[in-house]
C-alpha cells in the first residue's frame, strides 16, 4: 500500500464508476477497504464509506454483510456512510449493534 493516503484514498474511489455501471469489484474492495479500517485519517474513513455507500443501492446485502462483519473495526464516519443507502430492514440491526459496540443502550 502506498504512503500517501490520497493515493491510497484515490485508489478505493475509482471503484465508484463500476459500481454505477452495475456492481461492485468485490475482491478489489476487499483488499483495498479491509486494511484501511485500522486507520485514523478522515478521508480514508470516508472514502470506504462513500463506496459502501454506493454499493449499497445496488447490492444492500453484501454492504450488510461486509458491515457486520467488520463492524468492530469501523469508524462512525464509515458506518454512517455504509448504513445511509441500506433498507430499513438491514440497517436497524447494524444500527443496534454498532449502538452496543459503542457503549449506548439506545439511540
Amino acid at each position: 500500500m502506498d504512503e500517501d493516503f490520497w493515493v491510497r484514498r484515490s485508489a478505493l474511489l475509482t471503484l465508484l464508476p463500476g459500481i454505477r455501471r452495475g456492481g461492485l469489484d468485490h475482491e478489489r474492495f476487499e483488499r483495498y477497504a479491509t486494511p484501511m479500517l485500522a486507520e485514523k485519517e478522515f478521508f480514508i474513513s470516508k472514502a470506504i464509506g462513500w463506496v459502501l455507500r454506493e454499493a449499497a443501492k445496488q447490492d444492500p446485502a453484501y454492504v450488510a454483510a461486509w458491515t457486520r462483519g467488520h463492524l468492530d473495526q469501523m469508524s462512525g464516519v464509515t458506518f454512517r456512510e455504509a448504513v445511509r443507502r441500506l433498507p430499513a430492514d438491514q440497517a436497524a440491526p447494524l444500527q443496534a449493534a454498532y449502538r452496543r459496540r459503542q457503549g449506548h443502550a439506545s439511540a
